[in-house]
């Protein structure tokens, strides 16, 4: 469990430290997963021992929204100043995520249907 914990924070780690050498307007633990599924792509897979702690820490992930939920609580009069931009902006990446999602499930049935059909032209 141990060395587990230690590969997902030493991928955090390379990620926090390249987005802040070549200044990336990345989040660092984001690079950090990227570092993390291209090390389990080489691999092969994620092993058992990666799984239960990668479980645990998903059971876990509610004790983060914590001080999300208490800066909102902290911050309230000033996000009700800015309600207007920070709705439309909410509506707005809300419809595109659903068109998206929408879009890309459409591709992907016509594209496993034509595999199924044997008549995929790619």
């Amino acid at each position: 469990m141990t060395g587990v914990l230690t590969l997902i924070f030493a991928c955090q780690l390379a990620g926090e430290f390249v987005v802040s050498v070549l200044a990336l307007p990345l989040p660092g633990p984001v690079l950090g997963m990227v570092f993390l599924f291209t090390l389990l792509m080489i691999r092969g897979g994620v092993s058992e021992p990666l799984s239960e702690v990668a479980g645990g820490l998903g059971r876990a992930m509610s004790l983060l929204f914590v001080p999300a939920g208490t800066g909102v609580m902290l911050h309230f009069r000033e996000l009700g100043q800015e309600i207007a931009p920070l709705g439309l902006s909410i509506l707005v990446s809300t419809v595109l995520a659903i068109a998206v999602t929408g879009l890309a499930m459409s591709w992907l049935g016509r594209a496993t249907r034509a595999d199924a059909e044997g008549t995929r032209d790619d």
